[in-house]
């Protein structure tokens, strides 16, 4: 048989690299067509990497724990007639499309000497690539409102310590428009401060410990998951607020139920109610389910929940698509499939995209509430406490009832605190009031 290459695949538009984290199978192993051949983890999604073809794994080129670009070749399936390799060869690290060096760096010519000509611009600080210039060219945006600009004239400005509201007005280009010749004559002619020092927060100091450690690295998720939340808290103006909701009726809607899900296939827990009367919230009050493009909100038609499962070492959150069209039978359906998939690693890129609104539930491991951090782009999570029996007051009277706490983070960017409090009141309606 011919050889196969085995290539690493792309998991997703905006994925371009991967990390080969397992192995399944070792040099010299049979292999059928669709077996799991290796384990990859992406930005996005841990999966399990299907052989393209039935034979021999002949060679292993890329070791486990490398990174590299999709389409490279990680591994050959041949017939077996070829000795397989002893050991992986070293595989170069992945790089970024925009930094792939030519093979053979050319000569560099020289311009012939001569006078420079009077009108000859001033270079820029950092030169912007091609990709910038049309930036500027062609994207308007607005600087407070004061004046018209591009994305790269306010990094230039802001590198120079140039208030543009001196400009406004004032641009060579379009109505006005501030371009980045303006922006470079400004600083010609001596209107620029001093530029300022680098906004960015110093690292944390390395840690210093007397007694033993171990040190490890963290996995491609893990470090994913890092950078997310962080990036998340500087970019929404995180508001959490909480609300005690009584579940007497979908603790019992559910052991009545149960039995019959159970013969259609489907394990009914708690978390399909909650997913049903958030849906019905989002239908009353669809800024929740929006995102901040901008200076402008994006409305989202379509409401997708988002399901935050636990995994060895991280967390990832799969979507539940459409579940506004999905009857409770559906969502737990789907809530337990997404779940299975997720701790089996079998999720594809499409089942953790375009989420609109993301539930997460530490109640599982008896936390009593939380506040968790945004998933971005969206403008809130809500979090789901143990359901406890608790001493309530209920017409005067004192009743034990199975009660939740629910916390909602929301975006005080778009989301005002009333909003976001009619929006869990609504929730709370929802689950006290629910009907088989």
């Amino acid at each position: 048989m011919a050889e196969t290459k085995v290539i690493m695949p792309q998991m997703g538009e905006s994925i371009f690299e991967g990390t080969l984290t397992k192995w399944l199978k070792k040099p010299g192993d049979q292999v059928q067509r669709d077996e799991p051949l290796f384990e990859i983890s992406t930005d996005k999604v841990d999966s399990e990497i299907p052989s393209p073809a039935a034979g021999v794994l002949q060679e292993i080129l890329v070791k486990e724990g490398q990174t590299v670009q999709i389409n490279t070749v990680v591994a050959v399936i041949g017939d077996g007639s070829s000795k397989p390799a002893a050991k992986p060869q070293e595989a170069q690290p992945a790089a970024k499309p925009e930094e792939a060096q030519p093979a053979e760096k050319p000569q560099e010519t020289k311009p012939a000497p001569g006078p420079k000509p009077e009108t000859q611009q001033a270079p820029t600080p950092e030169a912007p690539t091609a990709a910038a210039e049309s930036i500027d060219t062609e994207t308007e945006s607005s600087d407070g409102g004061r004046a018209p600009t591009s994305p790269l004239v306010r990094k230039l400005a802001k590198e120079h310590g140039i208030d543009l509201a001196a400009l406004a007005g004032k641009g060579s280009g379009i109505n006005g428009r501030i371009t980045k010749d303006d922006i470079l004559a400004y600083v010609d002619k001596g209107g620029a401060k001093k530029p300022a020092a680098a906004a960015a927060p110093a690292p944390p100091p390395s840690i210093k410990f007397s007694g033993d450690v171990e040190r490890v690295p963290m996995t491609t998720m893990r470090k994913s998951i890092a950078e997310h939340m962080v990036l998340s808290r500087r970019t929404s103006a995180h508001v959490t607020t909480f609300f005690e909701v009584d579940c007497s009726r979908i603790v019992k809607g559910r052991e009545s139920l149960k039995a019959e899900f159970e013969k259609s296939g489907v394990k009914l827990t708690i978390t399909p109610f909650f997913v049903q009367a958030v849906v019905r919230a989002l239908q009353k009050f669809p800024i929740v389910n929006s995102s901040v493009d901008g200076d402008n909100i994006v409305y989202k038609r379509d409401i997708n929940i988002g399901i935050a499962v636990s995994l060895d070492g991280g967390l990832i959150v799969p979507v539940i698509k459409n579940a506004a069209e999905k009857n409770l039978l559906g969502i737990a359906h789907a809530t337990n499939d997404l779940g299975e998939r997720a701790r089996t690693k079998k999720l594809s890129p499409d089942d953790v995209k375009d989420g609109t609104f993301t539930i997460t539930n530490p109640g599982i491991y008896g936390a009593l509430i939380g506040t968790p951090i945004i998933n971005q782009p969206q403008v809130a999570i809500m979090g789901m406490g143990a359901i406890k029996k608790r001493a309530v007051v209920i017409d005067d009277a004192i009743a034990i009832r199975p009660m939740i706490m629910l916390s909602l983070s929301f975006d005080h960017r778009i989301i005002d605190g009333a909003i976001a409090d009619q929006f869990m009141a609504e929730v709370q309606k929802q689950v006290e009031s629910w009907q088989s």
